[in-house]
């Protein structure tokens, strides 16, 4: 029995690895047609990738070994969790190993040693963006607590599987103020965990205004497509979070990529109508998403007195 969960988990983690460049594909695509242009084929990140496996690396003299770790335990953080979150089927192969907390331990793991790693080389838009990094993680870490705590509540459990199992069985009666809430919020938390517009521009060439970006300018190479690789799984798993948590029904093979599909054209739908925001007005994003998961929290509470 732990045997076959075990392999299933496996299966599990290539299946996320196989279809996250693929979706980071098919946003560029959608993106691109929504500005008129041909834009790049979607299959273009797993080119991208086998070109940065294909290339030397270029390290710096001053890079210690925390510059060296970094790429292998992001990818190891989201793989992880990869085998901890409902994808394809509502149980989990290793949900008996953590709950939602040990998810945003996860992701926490991935994005301390990514700051250390931008500030490791000594370059100053390393650091620069290690510090911006650290500043939407201590407003966006919050947001998603507190969603997941209000799911959590709602379905009894902080078990992801259970999560889903119990949203599922509540059918449209799942649907409330809390509920919609709670949805808002988990969005404006996926865009900045995800790096994605309006708290930061993943296609930026300008130093200034990088914050994930600039946590990796320095890699190279295989380095680099880890940490490319892993930011694109890391995507995939809060879009199946948002899609399994909040549309909790059919969760089966068949049902998975369209949610995924609609969740990637929401996303491209909204970094090509709203404009970046500039980096002051960063704080106040967040603190509306917070604001809605701590309404959804007391509206929740008061609906069960």
């Amino acid at each position: 029995m732990i045997l076959t969960k075990i392999l299933l988990g496996l299966l599990q983690i290539v299946f996320l690895m196989a279809l996250a460049p693929l979706v980071q594909g098919i946003i560029k695509k959608i993106k691109a047609l929504f500005q008129s242009r041909r834009g790049p084929s979607i299959f273009q990140s797993y080119f991208d990738l086998i070109k940065f496996l294909k290339k030397d690396q270029v390290v710096s003299e001053q890079a210690s070994w925390i510059f060296h770790i970094t790429p292998y335990i992001c990818m190891i953080s989201v793989l992880t969790v990869g085998a901890l979150v409902p994808v394809i089927g509502v149980s989990v192969p290793l949900g008996f190993a953590g709950d939602a907390l040990v998810v945003v331990y996860l992701f926490a793991v991935m994005r301390f040693f990514m700051a250390l790693a931008g500030l490791d080389t000594g370059s100053a838009f390393g650091g620069m963006a290690s510090s911006r990094e650290m500043m939407v993680a201590s407003l966006a870490e919050p947001a998603l607590l507190l969603s997941l705590f209000t799911l959590a509540l709602t379905a009894g459990s902080l078990n992801l599987s259970g999560m889903v199992q119990k949203l599922a069985d509540l059918k449209i009666a799942v649907i409330s103020p809390s509920y919609l809430l709670v949805f808002v919020a988990f969005v404006m938390v996926v865009l900045a965990e995800t790096g994605r517009i309006p708290v930061d521009n993943p296609t930026t060439h300008l130093e200034l205004t990088m914050i994930h970006e600039g946590m990796i300018l320095e890699y190279s190479g295989r380095y680099l497509a880890l940490m490319e690789w892993s930011a694109w799984i890391k995507q995939l798993i809060l879009f199946t979070l948002l899609a399994n948590l909040f549309a909790p029904w059919e969760i089966h093979l068949l049902w998975y990529p369209p949610k995924i599909l609609v969740l990637a054209i929401l996303v491209a739908c909204i970094e090509s109508s709203v404009a970046k925001l500039r980096l002051f007005r960063i704080p106040d994003l967040l603190a509306v998403s917070t604001a809605l998961s701590i309404l959804a929290l007391i509206t929740l509470v008061l609906k069960g007195l």
